[in-house]
């Protein structure tokens, strides 16, 4: 394994999830300002998450459980507006649960051959 289950969780689901996150605070009818302002972001990082610049590597609107988690992640932003360590932690949070439900290990493969899911369970048996 030369890739490790962090460096794909930090180089490609945080960022998926973040990008999925901006997309739903955009569809509740925030301008990429007003999204950076919540997320403690800059403007620019907005625009590259929307035009599928950064974040795009993982499609996270097809898991369901997660995509609803971060649906209530963006209510919870826009109604009592938390600091940017609050946002990171349930960002890390969601990240493990991808994780522990094995909905990376596919895309892990790709990114590592070596990497077999079918013998690798991790993951899977440390944040499941």
């Amino acid at each position: 394994m030369k890739v490790t289950a962090f460096e794909v969780a930090s180089r490609y689901v945080y960022p998926s999830l973040r990008r999925r996150l901006v997309e739903h605070l955009r569809n509740m009818g925030l301008k990429q300002v007003e999204i950076a302002e919540l997320l403690h972001v800059t403007q620019s990082a907005v625009s590259r998450y929307l035009n599928m610049d950064r974040g795009s590597m993982i499609d996270v609107s097809k898991f369901r459980d997660i995509d609803r988690e971060l649906e209530e992640l963006a209510d919870e932003i826009l109604e009592f507006r938390p600091g940017e360590y609050v946002i990171h932690r349930r960002l890390i949070e969601i990240a493990l649960k991808m994780l522990g439900r094995g909905y990376v290990c596919a895309f892990h493969s790709r990114i590592d051959p070596e990497v077999n899911p079918a013998e690798c369970r991790i993951c899977i048996e440390l944040f499941g």
